[in-house]
């Protein structure tokens, strides 16, 4: 099964201490200063939306968004073009972008908030219904590749792989690692 669409959302460890507006500035700034991978377009700001998309940084390629579906806050990647290769080198693109982000948001943020993503916790999701149904036998069909992508991520085998089986929602799972991941390295050394 050839996964497209990848979508990682990195959540936020505790309280968000930043008010969501402030995230219109930044990613207008990064739009400017050209700050990430990819053609980066608009902002859009959705945060009048109850447990929604929050503030959207539109691109080409893919999307970031601080996010707030679930009522939990997180920054999340939404991969729209179709790239090539494997499974894990799709899975790694989404990581590694959402990753470059959140590191980014950190430090920019240090002195204000500060914000702080999750060492321990992430979401990949596949925002692609036909090419991914939320079933079990999608999991089946997926779960080597998920659990080979996250073992050479992690550089362990002490996680967990929690997957809502509800088939109106979209094919995701939410990772647990037993260990901190380094975010500035998923950020920095999983394009090599």
């Amino acid at each position: 099964m050839e996964l497209q669409h990848v979508n990682v959302k990195m959540f936020v460890d505790g309280p968000m201490n930043v008010d969501a507006e402030r995230f219109i500035e930044i990613f207008h700034a990064w739009i400017k200063d050209h700050a990430l991978d990819g053609l980066l377009i608009d902002v859009a700001d959705y945060r009048h939306v109850p447990a929604g998309p929050g503030v959207m940084l539109i691109g080409l390629e893919g999307d970031y968004n601080m996010d707030h579906t679930g009522e939990r806050w997180g920054l999340r990647y939404n991969r729209k073009a179709a790239l090539d290769g494997t499974n894990e080198d799709r899975f790694r693109q989404a990581v590694n972008a959402a990753a470059k982000a959140c590191h980014l948001l950190e430090e920019t943020l240090a002195s204000e908030g500060p914000l702080t993503f999750s060492r321990q916790e992430f979401e990949l999701c596949i925002n692609d219904r036909a090419i991914a149904p939320n079933t079990s036998e999608t999991l089946s069909a997926c779960q080597p590749d998920i659990e080979s992508f996250l073992s050479n991520l992690l550089g362990h085998h002490d996680f967990t792989i929690d997957h809502n089986p509800d088939p109106r929602s979209l094919f995701r799972f939410s990772i647990k690692s037993a260990k901190l991941f380094d975010l500035k390295k998923l950020a920095s050394d999983l394009t090599q």
